[in-house]
């Protein structure tokens, strides 16, 4: 039997918001006073808001200037500021680094950091506890979205005796390109377009990769198509709704990527679509 961990049923519809509490709850009261920044496309960002909303901490999110609408409206009605970049000619790191520094802020990366690798891996430990509770065998076979790999990452350290696989959009992926080589390979120049704005890392971190890299994690790369079908898929029969990048470790079990197995855990990571792409995905 094939599990689903609905990840995007998540109060901010996504993971994300794990990582952002275990990192932000470990912070000292001179360290919440000065308040937080941190760079993302809209889960990341949501899951940081969501957090220092609850901890009484302002953060400041480096967000770029296409961001899905659905996602820039949700960090906003948290509460957080936004500061917009063009993700084509600027760097959301170095952007959000001056901030921080500037403010004497904590920045809170959206992967590169153990507190939210650690954060991201309880996603594991819960899916292993409900299955055990359902009489489901422990997971034998992990399969991720990936953008920088804190999920992933986080889940191979939970869940050490599964095996691990992330998928990526086609183009953008860089972790299956750098695990298969043995060292980080960059997303290359003009990378193609994708649905899939939560995986657009144009090179991962070496936290995240020597994490999966011992591990013996193998990649795969999905096409906007499958990513589509991924969607409509869990709309009609699962009754789900997934983003693009939420929908990709599903489009792989969908294409045949890997053979399903009993023990099989698909992490739908998350739900935040824009909601005119997602009728047209839904129309085919």
């Amino acid at each position: 039997m094939v599990v689903f961990k609905a990840e995007n049923l998540q109060p901010v519809g996504a993971f994300k918001l794990r990582g952002a509490w275990h990192r932000l709850t470990a912070l000292d009261a001179d360290s919440r006073a000065r308040g937080v920044v941190a760079f993302s496309s809209g889960n990341h960002a949501q899951g940081i808001a969501w957090a220092a909303r609850r901890l009484g901490i302002a953060a400041t999110i480096v967000m770029p200037a296409d961001a899905p609408a659905s996602k820039r409206e949700g960090t906003l009605a948290l509460g957080a500021e936004i500061v917009d970049y063009d993700r084509a000619t600027e760097s959301r790191e170095k952007i959000a680094r001056r901030l921080a520094e500037a403010r004497g802020a904590t920045l809170v990366p959206s992967f590169d950091d153990p507190w939210v690798i650690e954060g991201q891996g309880s996603a594991g430990i819960e899916a292993a506890a409900q299955m055990a509770a359902l009489g489901l065998p422990s997971p034998v076979h992990v399969v991720s979205p990936c953008g920088g790999g804190g999920l992933a990452a986080g889940l191979t350290l939970a869940l050490p005796e599964a095996r691990i696989t992330v998928v990526e959009p086609e183009g953008w992926d860089d972790m299956r390109r750098s695990l298969e080589a043995g060292w980080i390979e960059p997303v290359g120049d003009n990378p193609p377009p994708t649905a899939c704005d939560s995986l657009q890392t144009t090179r991962v971190s070496p936290l995240t990769f020597e994490v999966l890299a011992r591990r013996g994690a193998e990649g795969v790369a999905v096409s906007e198509a499958e990513v589509a079908a991924a969607q409509r898929f869990a709309a009609e029969r699962l009754r789900l709704v997934v983003e693009p990048g939420g929908a990709v470790a599903l489009a792989a079990l969908l294409a045949g990527k890997f053979t399903p197995a009993d023990g099989m855990l698909i992490l739908l990571s998350g739900g935040n679509v824009d909601r005119a792409a997602y009728a047209r995905v839904l129309a085919g």
